[in-house]
């Protein structure tokens, strides 16, 4: 009954989403990243939900039915996908090295929210930075700014 519910109130973004617009895309593409560094240690709490929600809700300024209807769309797009090329490829057509660091340095954010790196999420964020096109030192100093910025 609740996902008769939620895919009512979701259908006119799942519409918009598979319209795919620059805009949509660019968010289903970082959207499904987040999902996927978030769920590569077998754990996808809510705290870790709620990190991504935030983050579309203040960098994207999206509310929380779009974020919802966003994590599903995305979470469908990931099913369907073989890896995570046609995400990060969004996101090297669309975004500058800037932004592309923001993105990792929000990704890594994700990562320490649980206070550790697990062996699965130190392979996917190497990846990631290959696939994004960020240097590996671009990729230690987002490390770095990000855990001297979650110190008290």
């Amino acid at each position: 009954m609740i996902g008769l519910l939620k895919n009512f109130f979701c259908s006119d973004l799942k519409n918009e989403l598979s319209s795919m617009t620059k805009p949509h895309k660019l968010h289903i593409a970082t959207c499904a990243i987040l999902l996927e560094i978030s769920k590569i240690d077998g754990e996808f709490s809510e705290s870790e939900r709620k990190n991504i929600t935030d983050i579309f809700k203040n960098k994207y300024h999206l509310d929380d039915n779009e974020i919802s209807c966003l994590i599903e769309a995305s979470e469908e797009e990931l099913e369907k996908s073989i890896d995570l090329w046609q995400f990060t490829n969004q996101v090297n057509i669309n975004y500058p090295r800037d932004e592309k660091l923001q993105i990792v340095e929000t990704i890594w954010q994700l990562v320490y929210a649980d206070g550790k790196l697990d062996c699965h999420e130190d392979y996917l964020m190497h990846k990631l930075s290959e696939l994004l096109n960020i240097s590996h030192n671009d990729l230690m100093d987002a490390k770095i700014k990000t855990l001297h910025g979650l110190k008290p």
